[in-house]
């Protein structure tokens, strides 16, 4: 069957829905955590339809999976009271609690949480689409995430508990809590990315009001029982609704001490420009990108594409660190579109549940739209589809578009498509790519592919002043978690990783008399298997190692100099 055969019946039947993966009943979620009580909501709800579509004669339906409160200003106010009241400024029982005993808090949430760990990950596949194993290793990633955590604070406490002694004086360092935080995660990974902000906001003392996002909110209904059993009253406050209705009130009362907000950077700015008291309010952003990757003539083809692809389409290219740009070496572009071409054609469509699978369905009102707009627009300026039923869309199903040659000028030169769409720029001066990096908005991630170090070491040390993190012949990613997460320009404020979560932007010396603060930490830099490289140039690192080796593609991390947020 073709792939134009194929799409108009990628959606099933009611009765051709496994039994074994279906949802027993719609989650109308009624219940949110206030000051430690779970209350029974009783104002206007809104409804939640899966991505996932069943066949009718009318066409594709979205199932209807469940409903959630829309709370508004003085449910927000209530939240942020008892979160204030609980931390008390500094003096409740969260903040003024010894660490071990806030980690046998956390520990106990963890346990509570994996007992709901089929309910979660069913309730992730169904509404945002994401197949059953990548929801499950969302899951089981943020329970890891917990685990690193909590030893990462126990090494931060270690460290702090010694006295120190410089230039005759005798202090003590130690890292205290900021206050209350705003926790928000985005819906591509809405349990394991909010996770990655509350998670440290608490075990370091603060106190919560937590929002999840709107595609996303109902997989956390499992969980609001464990957060009211595993923390004290008014330590986790949990929102539910639009985010325009809510967050305003919270950051116009000036109360809120800490953002840590995971979406679009216009968003944040929203949220930044309400505050009254800006110079208060710290800020944990992780926020759009536009990663680019390189792809030079010496370039090892079949593993860079495998690379390529799975960079720019796993879980339909709807991640930050997704490769959204490519810059293909001319000789070597129609060689590398053939490849991707057939790639495209063998890769994995359909439903969550099924194996194998890699594209599914969009969660998004009106994305499939928007990602027609954009081939309109680039195939308008001279652009073409190359691939098989790319762009081809059944109710919230677009197939993936590769698209050749886009040049500036185009929308999908410069905007973040944050779906299925892979657009390959044709170049042949290695200043085209760079002065794309340098003037575009965003400074995440770049992926360069290549073989040659000779080649490869000047462009690294020029990209890692445009970008936070440089991979050879390896896509872009977060992970591993350990390592520092950020971005330059208009992706990221701070610094996300499990250490530098646990070591917050303010620094508590116990001051001894004459005693200085602390100087601020040096960047870290690691090449490959994590250890630092002889200096700060990165030519001094290895570059020859190549996808599809044996050997572990090399991947650069570079945090911004200065101040680690």
């Amino acid at each position: 069957m073709s792939i134009a055969e194929r799409i108009p019946t990628l959606f099933p039947c009611p009765d051709e829905i496994p039994p074994q993966q279906r949802l027993s009943a719609p989650v109308e979620l009624r219940d949110y955590l206030l000051n430690g009580e779970l209350r029974c909501w009783q104002g206007a709800v809104q409804d939640v339809f899966s991505p996932v579509c069943v066949r009718t004669p009318g066409g594709p339906e979205r199932v209807r999976i469940g409903s959630f409160p829309l709370m508004g200003e003085a449910d927000a106010l209530a939240a942020l009271d008892a979160a204030t009241a609980a931390y008390d400024c500094g003096r409740g029982r969260w903040p003024t609690m010894g660490v071990a005993d806030r980690i046998r808090h956390v520990q106990h949430f963890a346990a509570l949480m994996k007992e709901q760990r089929e309910a979660v990950v069913r309730l992730i596949m169904w509404e945002i689409g994401k197949t059953r194993a990548d929801a499950e290793k969302e899951f089981d990633r943020t329970v890891v995430y917990i685990t690193d955590t909590i030893d990462a604070l126990k090494e931060l406490d270690r460290v702090s508990s010694r006295f120190v002694i410089e230039q005759g004086i005798i202090g003590q360092i130690r890292r205290g809590p900021l206050g209350v935080a705003l926790c928000m995660g985005p819906y591509n990974y809405p349990l394991n990315e909010t996770f990655t902000t509350l998670i440290p906001a608490l075990i370091m003392g603060n106190t919560v009001v937590m929002k999840p996002p709107r595609h996303g909110v109902l997989l956390f209904a499992p969980l609001l029982a464990a957060l009211r059993e595993a923390f004290p009253p008014g330590v986790v406050n949990v929102l539910l609704g639009a985010g325009r209705a809510l967050t305003p009130t919270l950051m116009r009362s000036g109360r809120i001490d800490v953002l840590a907000f995971i979406g679009t950077s216009k968003a944040a700015n929203t949220l930044l420009k309400d505050h009254p008291r800006p110079n208060r309010l710290r800020l944990v952003l992780g926020l759009e990108a536009k990663n680019p990757a390189i792809v030079l003539p010496d370039a090892d083809l079949n593993p860079t594409v495998e690379e390529c692809l799975a960079g720019s389409l796993a879980f339909n290219g709807q991640r930050c660190t997704a490769l959204k740009l490519l810059f293909v070496h001319e000789s070597v572009a129609q060689q590398f579109i053939a490849i991707f071409s057939r790639a495209l054609s063998a890769i994995g469509t359909g439903m969550p549940w099924q194996p194998g699978v890699m594209i599914t369905p969009l969660p998004e009102e009106g994305k499939t739209a928007y990602l027609q707009e954009l081939l309109a627009d680039a195939v308008a300026r001279g652009a073409a589809v190359v691939n098989e039923g790319g762009g081809t869309v059944t109710g919230t199903y677009f197939h993936p578009a590769l698209v050749y040659p886009v040049a500036p000028g185009m929308r999908l030169y410069t905007e973040e498509q944050f779906g299925p769409v892979v657009p390959i720029v044709p170049f042949t001066d290695i200043e085209e790519p760079i002065r794309a990096i340098r003037e575009s908005d965003y400074g995440q991630q770049v992926s360069i592919f290549g073989r040659d170090s000779a080649l490869l070491a000047p462009l690294v040390d020029h990209l890692v002043n445009q970008v936070s993190r440089v991979n050879i012949n390896s896509q872009c990613q977060r992970g591993p978690d350990v390592f520092p997460f950020t971005g330059r320009k208009d992706s990221a404020v701070g610094t996300l990783s499990v250490s530098d979560a646990c070591a917050p932007s303010r620094s508590e010396p116990w001051w001894r008399p004459g005693t200085t603060k602390q100087t601020e930490p040096s960047s870290p830099i690691s090449c490959g298997n994590g250890a630092p490289p002889s200096s700060p140039r990165t030519s001094s690192c290895e570059a020859s190692t190549r996808a599809g080796s044996d050997e572990r593609a090399l991947t650069l991390y570079f945090v911004r100099f200065g101040r680690i947020l």
